[in-house]
């Protein structure tokens, strides 16, 4: 029976390890790009809440209400993102532990390791799904080449 003792053990225990890392590293970069996205959108919604404040004229003041609505579901599509990649982290990182264990202790938890690996997975495909929503969202109300 393997010990935490045995260099030899610990070492390919490690070397399991790294393929999950590595999707933790692309989570962790995707958790902060849509922070960053969360963040500007919060501030563009304070703006247009506070001009709305102010607004004199009922077109701008409906143009801004419907910007509000996009600001919102941009919003929670940043939040729903953000909520899928932490649980791709959890699950993913489960999975190294499990692996690290299983090779140091002798422990049988593939079937445990598999499924929070495609759990992990999962919640990254999702969140990805989330993210490129909101960006569309976003750039739908550009109007390229057009002349105002």
């Amino acid at each position: 029976m393997p010990t935490f003792l045995d260099p030899d053990t610990v070492a390919h225990g490690i070397q399991l390890s790294i393929a999950p890392v590595f999707l933790l590293t692309a989570v962790a970069g995707m958790i902060g790009a849509v922070s960053n996205r969360l963040a500007r959108i919060i501030d563009r919604a304070r703006f247009i809440e506070a001009r709305l404040k102010s607004e004199r004229d009922s077109e701008q003041a409906a143009s801004d209400r419907r910007e509000l609505v996009d600001l919102r579901t941009r919003g929670l599509l940043a939040n729903g993102s953000i909520a899928l990649l932490t649980l791709c982290a959890v699950g993913i990182g489960l999975t190294v532990i499990v692996l690290f264990l299983g090779e140091t202790l002798d422990y049988q938890g593939l079937r445990l390791a598999f499924t929070g690996f495609l759990a992990g997975v999962i919640c990254f495909l999702a969140a990805l799904v989330c993210f490129l929503a909101e960006t569309w969202i976003a750039t739908r109300v550009l109007k390229f080449g057009q002349r105002f």
